[in-house]
């Protein structure tokens, strides 16, 4: 089976590569992680800094790659995938508890957590994570470098942004668009087109800041 290579080995990257172990989507992982110091984080090797991806991916070290950094640091997230782009083949992880249409489309880059739903002609855009029970309704996109916290429930025909982050328990009304860098706190009950980006909380939704 493939070698993964996960970017950021904290608490995200732990969970991913726990699931890409134990869904039996590779077989085996490493990391790169730009911050700790460690050669080994539960059983899996530190291969080096971002630095050190590309040469380690010529010598065959791995085969494909996921980013395991969160919602904190989506910026990074976003530079970091279009820094490997094209160069490193993206992988991608969709939990085999997941219901999925065929004519879902989910891009490189993506890990769909245990208990989700993508329902008919939705999109999941590159390098997004949906954590889990998270439910993507038909005709709806959700943007690149998204982060979705567990049940997030999206309606139909919606679109989001870039680098939005949707908050646990979110709800989101059916043909509704987001713009970019939107974020959506836990619980919030969305029910208009969202054109600023910022923080909105609250049922119905309200912009914080």
């Amino acid at each position: 089976m493939k070698t993964l290579a996960i970017i950021g080995s904290g608490h995200l990257g732990q969970q991913i590569a726990h699931y890409a172990i134990a869904d039996k989507h590779y077989g085996k992982v490493v990391f790169f992680d730009d911050v700790t110091a460690e050669k080994s984080v539960n059983g899996h090797a530190v291969l080096g800094t971002s630095d050190a991806i590309e040469s380690a991916y010529a010598r065959q070290e791995f085969d494909e790659i996921l980013i395991g950094i969160g919602y904190k640091h989506l910026n990074v997230r976003a530079q970091l995938f279009e820094r490997f782009d094209g160069k490193i083949p993206f992988g991608q992880i969709v939990h085999s508890s997941v219901w999925v249409d065929p004519t879902a489309q989910i891009a490189a880059g993506c890990v769909i957590y245990p208990g989700g739903v993508i329902d008919a002609h939705a999109k999941i855009s590159e390098n997004t994570i949906l954590n889990v029970s998270c439910t993507i309704a038909h005709d709806t996109t959700i943007g690149k470098h998204c982060f979705l916290s567990p049940r997030v429930a999206v309606a139909g025909f919606v679109t989001t942004g870039q680098q939005c982050i949707l908050g646990i328990n979110s709800t989101i009304i059916d043909n509704i668009s987001m713009v970019a860098h939107t974020q959506i706190g836990g619980g919030t009950v969305v029910i208009k087109n969202i054109e600023n980006p910022g923080l909105y909380v609250g049922n119905p939704h309200k912009f914080i800041r």
